[in-house]
């Protein structure tokens, strides 16, 4: 469709008054629809490459997704002279049986070989390892009741500190947790599990009481792990949507070299981020383009570059007439992360960086003043907010530690996102805390390496006893 030609000068001023106020309105009207379908094309152009969607909800007119390298020639798995993989063999004292095998006949002429037979070099050795069957341990604790002597009471012994109050020790409660929130098994399945591989019984709603009894075990170090972020020198924030009993809630994550913190919030607004950070903190953010960070200074501020790719792609697909425009952009960010990569593989020093770098800001600051003069309000405010972002674009060329992207964040929240979707979220305020307490614990153990079963054990068992938690921090 195209666009009718202006009248020609002095051709509206011959026009009655009522026909020029007609046509102003009727201009007023065209370029209020012009921008009401410009916006409709943009959002039937939406597609995973260009927006915040998930590829499952891709149109069959979506743009094909980019191909993968072509496959080499070579045959998948190991090649030919690959020294390949082994699992190392244990020491003598740690194999718990050894069975021996030797041969009863020559295979070349049938003889057969005598038991005394020469024995020649040492033995193949082929570990297997096995799982030994699987049964609990019972153990029946009984209170005995005696009279008192001297007022004629009945006495019956209480239960020790270390003792459970229910069936289930701390071992077993903190497996029946680690189920639920780290591997994302639902309540049914950890039951089914339970009974299959251990000969466990346990009710949906035991399953809920041990993921209570862990989510307070864990008070202690959340609480330590919020004040080891809020003393940190850098994170990468990011959130992502929860539910409770149906209703919108928002999983914050804050991801820091020592640890990874999680908060169940019912806002996405900046209380939430101060909560999760502490007011006083003074570290650098990684973090996207969201309002919520938008009180923090540039100067401490790295804006995550993969969302600004997916927002070009999106102007450039766009019905707003910027693809050469876009392109150029694009390829400005094509030559910016060629250039950390290869300061990453440590082809390229810091001053290197700095020096390769500087021209594509400048390329990219002049191409965003050139897009304040494009008519279409979408792509203005995209620079306008960028250009007031500009400096936070490029805090990782000169800041060490820091990253052009949020990667640390985005990963951190992939597991709770699996989790939702096979849970669709909590239902109640207690299971809030749960999650995030549980995903708290299980990112930071895997960062520092530490087994996490043992830990949730001994939290589980300092609980009950009235003891101060492990520290989530200390080497075990």
């Amino acid at each position: 469709m195209t666009k009718p030609p202006a009248l020609a000068n002095g051709v509206r001023e011959t026009l009655p008054q009522e026909v020029q106020a007609y046509l102003r309105a009727v201009e007023v009207y065209l370029l209020a629809v012009e921008t009401r379908l410009t916006e409709v094309e943009a959002r039937l152009g939406a597609s995973s490459q260009n927006s915040s969607r998930p590829p499952s909800s891709d149109p069959p007119g979506a743009p094909p997704r980019p191909q993968k390298q072509p496959r080499s020639a070579r045959k998948r798995g190991g090649q030919k002279g690959h020294a390949g993989q082994h699992r190392a063999l244990k020491a003598d004292q740690a194999v718990d049986a050894v069975v021996e095998h030797w041969p009863t006949h020559c295979p070349g002429c049938q003889t057969a070989l005598p038991p005394d037979a020469e024995r020649v070099g040492e033995p193949l050795r082929q570990p297997v390892w096995e799982l030994p069957p699987l049964a609990p341990t019972v153990t029946e604790h009984q209170y005995h009741i005696v009279g008192c002597p001297a007022c004629q009471q009945c006495i019956r012994a209480t239960r020790p500190a270390d003792v459970p109050s229910g069936a289930f020790g701390p071992r077993l409660v903190s497996l029946v947790a680690l189920l639920n929130g780290r591997y994302r098994l639902s309540k049914r399945e950890v039951g089914d599990l339970l009974a299959e591989v251990f000969a466990v019984s346990i009710s949906d709603a035991s399953v809920v009481r041990a993921c209570e009894h862990v989510s307070a075990a864990l008070v202690t170090p959340y609480a330590e792990a919020q004040t080891v972020v809020e003393a940190s020198a850098h994170a990468h924030l990011d959130e992502t949507g929860w539910k409770q009993a149906g209703q919108r809630r928002w999983l914050w994550v804050a991801v820091t070299t020592l640890c990874t913190l999680f908060r169940a919030a019912t806002t996405r607004r900046r209380a939430e981020l101060t909560a999760l950070v502490g007011d006083a903190y003074g570290g650098r953010v990684t973090s996207d383009r969201f309002s919520a960070y938008a009180h923090l200074s540039v100067e401490r501020r790295q804006v995550g570059w993969a969302h600004l790719k997916r927002d070009l792609l999106a102007l450039g697909q766009g019905p707003y007439r910027t693809e050469a425009w876009a392109a150029r952009a694009l390829r400005v960010e094509a030559q910016m992360f060629a250039l950390w990569h290869r300061f990453r593989g440590g082809r390229i020093d810091r001053v290197s960086l700095l020096v390769f770098m500087q021209p594509l800001c400048d390329q990219f600051a002049a191409l965003l003043t050139e897009g304040l003069t494009w008519p279409w309000s979408k792509v203005r405010g995209f620079c306008t907010e960028l250009l007031k972002l500009e400096p936070a674009l490029w805090t990782f060329v000169s800041v060490p530690g820091v990253e052009p992207t949020n990667n640390a964040a985005e990963r951190a929240l992939r597991p709770a996102v699996l989790w939702r979707k096979g849970s669709f979220g909590s239902d109640s305020e207690g299971g809030l805390r749960f999650v995030e307490r549980i995903l708290t614990v299980t990112a930071t153990c895997r960062q520092h390496s530490r087994p996490l079963l043992p830990f949730l054990t001994e939290a589980v068992s300092a609980h009950w006893a009235g003891h101060s938690a492990p520290s989530l921090f200390a080497v075990p």
